[in-house]
């Protein structure tokens, strides 16, 4: 089981997150939030992540905000009012105390819908030290959130709901041109029959038992492949 502490954020805030240590010397990952917060299901990815032989963080994005899985109209706003720069510093922090606390120089990252938007774009701010990044379903509900992907360096392992209004078929498919045009390592896994959010058990009426038991393997297996 993993635990809540605070780190620091590139800008010098008290950031609160959710660390679940793997053995000695597991290599990091970065656990992105969808737009309810750092809710039980992200703390049980940090954990699983941990039992897989990582050391996992999930940056409270929030400061302490969990949206109600009932309430998305409430989880909209709250991720509508985030600021970037806040999130990208809470985010690069996340990073960097990652590296200390393993003492392994790189870091992947796992992000899902919001979240899956923010880990590209913390593959854009920290090519130092992030060498893969799974997007799950990733939206970029701000314009102003686009990589632009001059400085991305990672590994790409981007996952698409078939039946997804968010992040479409397309626009994976123009995601994975951008990185190739680029000459990066990326690979794209599409899951026809799920709907977005499919990998959130917490959720019945999207969650796909399949399909996300797939993903997990997919991204895992990657994660271990690429740090």
């Amino acid at each position: 089981m993993g635990e809540n502490i605070a780190f620091t954020a590139s800008d010098g805030r008290s950031v609160g997150g959710y660390l679940a240590r793997g053995p000695q010397g597991a290599p990091g990952v970065v656990v992105i939030q969808e737009w309810w917060g750092v809710i039980d299901q992200i703390e049980r990815v940090c954990d699983r992540l941990s039992g897989a032989g990582f050391t996992a963080l999930a940056p409270d994005l929030y400061d302490g905000t969990k949206v109600p899985l009932e309430e998305p109209d409430g989880a909209a706003k709250e991720m509508m009012a985030l600021q970037l720069n806040e999130a990208a510093a809470d985010l690069s922090g996340a990073v960097d105390f990652l590296t200390q606390a393993t003492g392994v120089d790189h870091v992947g990252v796992i992000g899902f819908c919001m979240g899956g938007g923010l880990a590209l774009v913390l593959g854009d701010v920290r090519p130092d030290a992030v060498k893969a990044v799974v997007p799950c379903y990733g939206v970029h509900p701000w314009p102003e959130a686009h990589p632009n992907y001059e400085r991305y360096q990672a590994a790409t392992q981007i996952h698409c709901a078939g039946r997804d209004d968010f992040f479409t078929r397309d626009a994976a498919q123009a995601l994975v041109g951008t990185l190739e045009s680029r000459h990066l390592d990326v690979e794209l896994f599409v899951y026809p029959e799920s709907s977005h959010a499919f990998f959130n058990e917490d959720r019945p009426e999207v969650y796909d038992e399949a399909a996300a038991h797939l993903l997990w393997e997919r991204a895992t297996d990657f994660l271990a492949s690429r740090l």
